[in-house]
C-alpha cells in the first residue's frame, strides 16, 4: 500500500521565506517592498537562516499559495459560497472545505491557524506537557471536531482540568495569546522539520533578492538585520555589489557594462556621486563620450535621489546579468579566487 505523505507543519514567516525563494528574484524583491517594516525584517532573517527546505516543504508552501490565490479570486467573484462551489468542482469537497476554512479563520484573525495543518495525533502529544491553561486556550481557539479530537487523547485527569478552564475562561490579553502562538509555532515546526533536506536558503538567495531590490527596501533589509543579527548584517553586506562598488570592476567589465546602459540612465546614475565613481566611469569612455556625459550629468539640474536610486539599481542589475552569464567577474569582501 502506497503512504500518503503529510504536509510539514511550516510557521508563518518560514512559509513566506520559502515562498519567496521559489521565485524569480525581481518577484520576490517586488513582493518585500510591499510588506511591512517588520515583516521585511523578520522574513529576511529567515531567509538568511534558512539552512534547507525539503521537497515536501517547498511543494506544499506552493500548492497553498496557488489554491489561496484561487479561491481568494473565486471569493472576489461571488463570495465564500461560489468560491467553495468552484473548488469542489476541481479539488473535491475535502481539500475545498480545508480551504475555505483557512481562508475564514484567517478572516477573523484566528490565532493558532498553525495548528491545523498538523497530524492530530503528532499535536497531541505535543501539547500533552503543557500546562492546563495553555492547553485550553490552543483547544478555545480550535475548531469543535478537532478540539475534541485532542481532548480525548489526553489523560482524563488532564481532560477534566482543561475542560473546567475552558468552560471559566472568560477574555484573554491579545499580547498573551500572540506569546503562546509564537511560543508553540516556533517548537512545533522545529520538532516537525522535514529529513529529506535540500539547501536552497542562506545568505547568497538572500543578498540575490536583496540586489533585486529598491534602495529604499535594500536600506531597510540592511537596518533592519542590523537590529536582529548584527554580525549577520556584515556578512551580507560583505556579499552584496553596492553602486559605488563598480570602482572594483576591472576596466574591461566596465566597458561591458557601459555598452548595455543608456547614457540618459547613466547620466541620472551618476549625479552626485563620489569623484571616484564618475572617473571609473568617464576613464572607459572615448574622450567625446566621456565630455558628453559630464554635460548631460551637469544638464541634469536637481533630480530626486529615489530617482538616481533607480537608475543605479538599473545598472547594478545589468552588472549582475552579465556576471550571472559569466561575462564579467567580481570581487566581493574576502574573494581572493582570481588570477590576474
Amino acid at each position: 500500500m502506497a503512504t500518503t505523505l503529510k504536509a510539514p507543519v511550516i510557521g508563518g514567516v518560514r512559509k513566506a521565506a520559502v515562498l519567496l525563494l521559489q521565485l524569480p528574484k525581481g518577484q520576490a524583491a517586488g513582493l518585500l517592498s510591499k510588506l511591512d517594516e517588520h515583516e521585511v525584517e523578520a522574513i529576511s532573517a529567515e531567509i538568511a537562516m534558512l539552512e534547507a527546505v525539503g521537497p515536501e516543504e517547498s511543494m506544499a508552501v506552493a500548492t497553498e499559495f496557488r489554491e489561496t490565490m484561487t479561491a481568494r479570486e473565486h471569493i472576489s467573484r461571488g463570495g465564500f459560497g461560489f468560491a467553495q462551489q468552484m473548488l469542489e468542482a476541481t479539488l473535491g469537497p475535502e481539500r475545498a472545505a480545508e480551504i475555505i476554512a483557512r481562508l475564514q479563520a484567517a478572516a477573523v484573525k484566528m490565532p493558532f491557524q498553525f495548528l491545523h495543518q498538523a497530524d492530530p495525533a503528532q499535536l497531541r502529544s505535543f501539547i500533552a506537557d503543557e500546562h492546563p491553561q495553555v492547553i485550553a486556550l490552543v483547544l478555545a481557539h480550535m475548531t469543535p471536531d478537532k478540539a475534541s479530537l485532542l481532548l480525548s487523547g489526553l489523560p482524563s485527569a488532564v481532560q477534566a482540568e482543561v475542560a473546567h478552564r475552558i468552560a471559566v475562561m472568560d477574555q484573554t490579553s491579545p499580547d498573551i495569546v500572540r506569546s503562546v502562538e509564537s511560543q508553540l509555532e516556533r517548537r512545533l515546526s522545529s520538532m516537525l522539520q522535514p529529513q529529506d533536506l535540500s539547501r536552497v536558503g542562506g545568505l547568497d538567495p538572500l543578498v540575490s533578492i536583496i540586489n533585486s531590490a529598491d534602495r529604499a527596501t535594500e536600506r531597510e533589509i540592511i537596518a533592519g538585520l542590523e537590529g536582529i543579527d548584527p554580525e549577520l548584517a556584515d556578512q551580507v553586506k560583505a556579499r552584496m555589489f553596492m553602486f559605488e562598488d563598480i570602482t572594483s570592476l576591472d576596466d574591461r567589465a566596465v566597458q561591458q557594462v557601459l555598452r548595455q546602459v543608456e547614457s540618459a540612465s547613466l547620466a541620472l546614475a551618476l549625479k552626485g556621486v563620489a569623484d571616484k565613481v564618475r572617473d571609473k566611469i568617464t576613464r572607459n569612455l572615448s574622450s567625446r563620450a566621456a565630455e558628453n556625459l559630464v554635460e548631460e550629468i551637469d544638464m541634469l539640474g536637481p533630480v530626486r535621489l529615489a530617482q538616481v536610486e533607480e537608475a543605479q539599481q538599473a545598472v547594478i542589475r545589468t552588472i549582475r546579468q552579465l556576471e550571472e552569464r559569466g561575462e564579467i567577474m567580481i570581487r566581493r569582501g574576502n574573494d581572493n579566487d582570481f588570477v590576474d
